[in-house]
């Protein structure tokens, strides 16, 4: 702590240019952080089509109907006693089955495509440089640098589709049938005494049309996905320094007993980031802070990085569903690269020991 207070003595009277953007009269015994005005955004949701508006055909035969009609099949006349009547045959054609269509459907055909959608806008902020590893001075601070670094915008490319052919019909004539029945009639005429000779009938059978094919039309509705992208509302900037407590600038033990393999957030961790986090960036807006998490040497180094990892992105995730702008907080998983004690790989330890090196931290960090 006398190091750390020294140092902030000796950064607020350097003459060099780093010096300059210090606090100006920085009071000997206090700690200094440079707070930011964080950007401010807005969470809207925008819609995506995904699959076009299309339609769907269905299609109905030709309905018919079986009449029976009376037809003559031989003509009255007289009958002759003396000469009969002679007769002759003739065919007689009619439309047994009167000319219609069919359909067939050729059904609509769709293709992929996509759009991309920004989800989060780019943006830059202030960061800190690594000392320059020429410099003449005892004071690493000296040639620090402040840079303002920009990040790129974030895109998510959405599967959509789209209509290719719409669906549409082939029509296909049913011929027109016939058929024919015989027919006497008279080639020469009774002569001399006349008798009446009735004449004859008979009942065909013929399929009539009723309604010719049709199709019917249901349309398809475009389909849509809702997604959620953040909009930058105002732009945040970086602040005058600001005196806080030395205690908060050093590491601060977080004592949440995580589950052995787990970074899920239990009810009781919960309330204690509610107690000990939130009331610290309350009573200290603007400012930035850091969750560090670190894992013990058992197990493998990538395993730990990662365990480490996800510990400490599950803070910072929750402090950010209470309201705290992601923009002030930074998630930092150590692995086993911190260890506080001799417990390194291959060394035996006590259970103890080893649960002095599974801890998660906090601190606050200029911006």
């Amino acid at each position: 702590m006398k190091k750390l207070i020294g140092l902030i003595i000796l950064l607020g009277i350097g003459g060099n240019l780093y010096a300059q953007d210090l606090p100006s009269n920085p009071k000997p015994g206090e700690c200094y952080i440079r707070c930011t005005t964080p950007d401010v955004y807005e969470n809207k949701e925008v819609q995506v089509k995904i699959a076009p508006e299309y339609k769907k055909l269905k299609t109905f035969p030709a309905v018919y109907e079986t009449v029976k009609e009376k037809v003559l099949v031989k003509e009255g006349t007289k009958k002759l006693r003396i000469v009969p009547a002679k007769y002759e045959t003739t065919t007689v054609t009619y439309i047994k089955k009167q000319t219609a269509s069919s359909l067939r459907i050729i059904p609509a055909s769709l293709g992929n495509g996509s759009e991309v959608v920004e989800i989060k806008p780019a943006f830059a902020q202030w960061e800190l440089g690594s000392p320059a590893p020429d410099c003449e001075s005892s004071n690493p601070d000296d040639c620090r640098y402040w840079c303002y670094k920009g990040y790129p915008a974030e895109y998510v490319s959405i599967p959509t589709r789209v209509l290719k052919n719409d669906a549409n019909t082939v029509k296909n004539e049913i011929n027109e049938k016939t058929a024919t029945y015989k027919k006497l009639v008279v080639k020469e005429p009774a002569k001399v005494i006349e008798e009446e000779i009735p004449a004859e009938y008979a009942t065909v059978v013929k399929t009539v049309l009723v309604k010719d094919a049709y199709t019917e039309e249901v349309i398809v509705p475009a389909k849509f996905k809702t997604i959620s992208k953040e909009v930058l509302i105002k732009k945040g900037g970086l602040t005058e320094w600001k005196a806080v407590e030395c205690a908060l600038v050093e590491y601060s033990a977080l004592p949440i007993n995580w589950n052995l393999g787990s970074a899920k957030l239990t009810a009781q961790a919960r309330t204690l980031i509610d107690t000990r986090l939130m009331a610290v960036l309350k009573n200290n807006p603007g400012a930035k802070m850091e969750i560090a998490s670190h894992t013990d040497s058992r197990g493998s180094k990538v395993n730990n990085q990662e365990l480490s990892e996800r510990r400490a992105q599950s803070v910072v995730n929750y402090l950010i569903s209470k309201g705290i702008n992601n923009s002030r907080l930074v998630a930092n998983g150590y692995g086993e690269k911190q260890l506080k004690n001799r417990c390194a790989d291959g060394i035996s330890c006590t259970e103890r020991e080893h649960a002095a090196n599974r801890r998660t931290e906090f601190r606050l960090i200029n911006n």
